[in-house]
This record gives structure tokens, sequence and C-alpha cells, in this order.
């Protein structure tokens, strides 16, 4: 233990009445404590019980249920969620940039906070942090990492943003997949330029009238369509399973995105934290059945799986 004096090597001193290890400085002859490492701020809840409620909230637990089992109010539990997903997004942010990838696919995956687009226009409301909010991912086909993305509107100026993140994220060549959303080709060669093979997947639906529970489900595919528009893309490399696969894994992992249910977001800013809290934790954290490791410990910028103390301290 070293003195926060004056730098030099101090000694045990007993202990207090906590039973908490004091220490005395052999130079100046003061005695102190060892500071706890303190990951939560200003929050006075034991850092196992935090832990506890992270992990609910990372398998799909709504914000009641995580309240009935631990016991703490609903406040602490949204400010826990708001404090881990500001950290996780600066993760994010900082250790994935310029990471050398082979494939990658995108896509967007349909959200809303406090109420439907349709709800919105009808009552009028001018928040512009209300109605449809849609998810935009980036994912590397091989490693399974989650190279960026973004929340916000199903238009132009996010998906210019989205690609600007997967510039920031991605180096050197490679091939990216997306859906057939008008936006993406301008927005894609804005960012990335000449650096890409581009194709998009275009999806032909199934039309006819749907009624009782079916109108719920999305409709069926008839036909695929390859549509090369940057470079020369591998046409056997072209496609969007692999991240269509994740947005599964986000609906179920996600509570706010679970469909016909009343656990939807009411403030956007709970919605991004939660986003920033699940990519994170599947990046650095969660073990990839197909792969067998992290996709972090994957792509080579970790050596470990993390733990959760890991992720907030990082």
């Amino acid at each position: 233990m070293v003195c926060h004096n004056c730098k030099t090597e101090a000694k045990k001193f007993g202990k207090d009445r906590k039973g908490n290890q004091r220490y005395r400085c052999n130079q100046c002859r003061k005695t102190f404590q060892e500071m706890k490492e303190n990951l939560l701020g200003t929050m006075r809840i034991p850092m196992e019980k935090a832990e506890m409620c992270l992990r609910l909230l990372l398998e799909g637990m709504s914000i009641r249920s995580i309240q009935r089992i631990t016991g703490l109010h609903q406040e602490t539990i949204l400010n826990l969620l708001v404090l881990a997903g500001d950290r996780c997004r600066k993760l994010m942010r900082d250790r994935i940039k310029g990471v050398a990838v082979r494939d990658v696919e995108a896509d967007e995956i349909w959200g809303f906070v406090g109420m439907k687009k349709m709800t919105r226009l009808y009552k009028e409301v001018t928040n512009p942090l209300v109605g449809d909010a849609y998810t935009f991912v980036g994912i590397e086909r091989n490693t399974k990492l989650i190279l960026a993305w973004h929340l916000g509107e199903r238009d132009a100026a996010n998906t210019e943003a989205f690609t600007e993140k997967l510039d920031h994220a991605t180096s050197g060549h490679f091939q990216i997949t997306t859906d057939g959303l008008a936006s993406y080709p301008d927005a894609i060669a804005y960012s990335l330029g000449t650096r890409v093979d581009y194709a998009q997947l275009i999806k032909v639906y199934a039309h006819g009238d749907r009624e009782g529970e079916q109108k719920y489900s999305p409709p069926e595919v008839v036909e695929t369509v390859s549509k090369p528009l940057i470079g020369n893309p591998d046409p056997r490399r072209i496609c969007t399973s692999i991240v269509e696969r994740s947005n599964l894994s986000m609906r179920t992992s996600i509570r706010r995105l679970t469909r016909l249910t009343n656990a939807f977001s009411k403030k956007w800013d709970n919605l991004h934290a939660a986003l920033s809290l699940y990519f994170a934790y599947y990046n650095f954290c969660r073990i990839h059945s197909s792969i067998r490791c992290t996709p972090a410990m994957e792509s080579g910028i970790t050596v470990h799986v993390w733990t959760l103390r890991e992720l907030l301290a990082a």
C-alpha cells in the first residue's frame, strides 16, 4: 500500500471497528484506509445487487419484475441502467475502432418510444423523441462482432450517421451487405467510398390478407434479389442471415423490444442505455455458441471473457 500524501510505502496499522484494514505511512505518520473501488458513482447500493439487476435486464426481464425480485425501486434500477449504458457506449466507441473485417452485414430493427408513429401523428405530438425508433446494426459475419449501431428514424440522415460509425469501427477493404432500404447506397458511398464491395439483398414478400394472429407475423418471403452496387461483391457472400439472427437475440434479450407488450420504452434515453448495455455485453462478456468465445476475443480486441464488473470499470 502506498501513501496517497507522500507516495511512499505504508504498513498495516490495525483495523477499524468495522474490520477494515488501516495503514500508516512511515514518513508522514498519517493513517488511512484503503479506498474501495466505487463503480457506481453516487449510487448507494451494493455492487452485488447492482450486478444482479444488470444481469436480469440482459436476460430480458422487465423493470417491474426486477423490482419485485431485488426489492430496489424502479427509479434506482433505471438510474443504474442509464449509468451502465453511458459507460458501455463510451467503451464501444473507444475499443471498437479500426477493426480489420472481411464481411459486414447491416440491418435495422423496429421499436418505438412512448407511442407508435401513427398514434403520434393522430395525437399531433411534436416531441421528436417520441414515436418509431429503429436500431441500425452492423455485424461482422465471421467473428460475430457488433461493429456499430445507431438509434434513430429510418431516414437518410440517420442512415448516414450509422455508416459514419461503421467507417470509424472498420479498416481495410471489405464486403458489406444490407437490405433494400433506399437510403443505404448514398450513405455507404459517402462514408465508406471505394474501400467496400457493396450489394443489397432485396426481399420480395407475398401479398394477401392476413387475419387473426397471422396479421402480427411477418409476411412470407417468396424471393430474394441480389443487387451489386459498389465494387465487385462476391455473390456467394451476399447475405443478411447473421444480422437478422442477431435481431432475434435482441428481441429476446431486450425487454423493450418485445412486441405486443406494455414493456416498450417511455423515454428515449432509457432505450439508448439498454441498447448500449446489450451490445457491450454481447461483444465482451457473452460467449457465442458458434465461435465458443466472445466476439471481442475472436476479433483480437481482448484475450479473456469479461465480467460485468470489468465492463463497468472499463
